[in-house]
């Protein structure tokens, strides 16, 4: 998505798997440029850079960077070169929240191994308020679009209890009240911020949830098409999103699981 006026970016936070990879997939093809940011081992970057091989076939531009998106001073760094790399006129139409960092412990368990405040607050500043400080910095870059979205991911977690979820559906929550909020104040800057509950969803941080292949099974069967959500349907919904057709939507919770939450 290139023209006189300059590149329209996407930044995804959490683009090298999952959600955050489909939609990075997705938007490649629809003409945007793609910046990743991503946290990852040495030993998987093999795979991930035939990932991003395929998303540099079909971007305008591609970067991609291996840092922490939570710290401050990794974020500061990062808005930093991408200011001496965007040309005249580029703009950040799309952010993408994608982070799964947090504790998946329980609360019941024995000492020293059940979920802690600690927990918690590390828990909601990656994947709740890192949404927000990203926005800010943004913002103060001068990088937004005049019709700039910001997406993130929550799960039906914001309202249903399962053990070794309680610190992430903290997160959800406040993550939703945070994207209405930016909703509502940052709307004057032409931001419009909405929220994807996606369905259960066979990914890495999926597998990660205690008793992960119950909640898969149940899942199937709730679902009125017998099968779990994919990346790819989530990341059909991010796109539908960025759409000139949605811009009349901001501070939504939209629903993409195919009707797995009906039952």
């Amino acid at each position: 998505m290139s023209d006189s006026s300059g590149k329209k970016w996407a930044i995804i936070l959490g683009g090298s798997r999952g959600l955050g990879l489909a939609t990075a997939k997705k938007l490649a093809k629809h003409g945007y440029a793609i910046c990743v940011i991503h946290r990852d081992r040495r030993s998987e970057m093999e795979a991930i850079e035939e990932q991003f091989s395929e998303i540099k076939k079909d971007a305008v531009d591609f970067f991609s960077f291996n840092a922490d998106a939570v710290n401050q001073e990794k974020r500061a760094e990062i808005v930093s070169q991408l200011r001496n790399s965007f040309r005249e006129n580029d703009t950040v139409k799309l952010l993408i929240h994608s982070i799964a960092k947090g504790s998946l412990k329980p609360m019941g368990a024995a000492r020293g191994e059940s979920l802690s405040t600690e927990d918690f607050e590390i828990t909601f500043r990656a994947m709740a308020l890192s949404l927000y400080d990203w926005v800010q910095s943004l913002i103060s870059a001068e990088f937004t679009d005049p019709d700039m979205r910001v997406i993130s991911f929550t799960s039906e977690g914001n309202t249903r209890a399962m053990p070794g979820y309680a610190a992430v559906s903290v997160a959800k929550v406040a993550l939703e009240a945070i994207t209405r909020s930016m909703a509502v104040e940052f709307a004057p800057l032409g931001i419009k911020a909405n929220c994807i509950q996606a369905g259960v969803t066979q990914t890495s941080s999926f597998a990660m949830i205690p008793n992960s292949d119950k909640i898969r099974e149940n899942a199937i069967k709730r679902n009125p098409s017998g099968r779990i959500t994919s990346p790819e349907d989530v990341a059909n919904t991010v796109f539908m999103l960025s759409l000139d057709e949605a811009k009349w939507i901001t501070g939504s919770i939209i629903k993409a699981d195919g009707g797995e939450s009906l039952r």
